[in-house]
């Protein structure tokens, strides 16, 4: 049997895709300062669930408090719902399914999400930042994970790219590199 040597070299792999993914999903939160997407992959690379940071439901976006400062009943952090957290309540399967899986998120889970994340069975956490490392939540997280044997990587370096995508027909995906 003769190799097809005409295969496309540039396809995405599967941990760019679902970041990708996570990343689009982002796309969707109203939040003026910070867009975080989840996406819940499952042990054999099936898209679950995605969720993004937001009001809750019935929650009218425009009566929402996004203010990162003053009273907190006037502040978005009493009322927002995390894209982790998002992305397992909007799952409308068999959550045995999520035993195993993988979450793919932009910002390291901090220890609400993390204790969901425990909770639902995933397994592993692969993110694209870390920047609030050094906060308690933080350090929280990663040590409810490290107990209960939930690894955590973030998106290796080279993998990291930024995807055009062209919302016409007939018009290819392009792929821009960048690290």
């Amino acid at each position: 049997m003769e190799k097809n040597s005409k295969k496309r070299k540039d396809y995405l792999n599967w941990d760019e895709y679902f970041m990708s993914i996570a990343k689009l999903t982002a796309g969707r939160s109203k939040d003026p300062n910070t867009q975080v997407g989840a996406c819940i992959v499952s042990s054999d690379n099936r898209v679950l669930s995605t969720g993004y940071n937001g009001a809750p439901n019935h929650f009218h976006d425009d009566q929402f408090p996004w203010d990162r400062e003053g009273n907190p009943l006037e502040t978005k952090y009493m009322f927002v719902c995390h894209a982790e957290a998002n992305a397992i309540d909007n799952y409308r399967g068999y959550k045995k399914e999520f035993e195993g899986a993988r979450i793919y998120v932009d910002l390291f889970p901090c220890n609400e999400c993390a204790k969901r994340i425990i909770q639902s069975g995933i397994k592993e956490v692969i993110y694209l930042s870390d920047k609030y490392q050094d906060s308690d939540s933080t350090k929280a997280s990663k040590l409810m994970f490290d107990t209960c044997g939930v690894t955590y990587r973030p998106l290796e370096k080279e993998h990291q790219k930024i995807l055009k995508i062209t919302l016409k027909p007939d018009v290819g995906v392009e792929y821009e590199k960048e690290i």
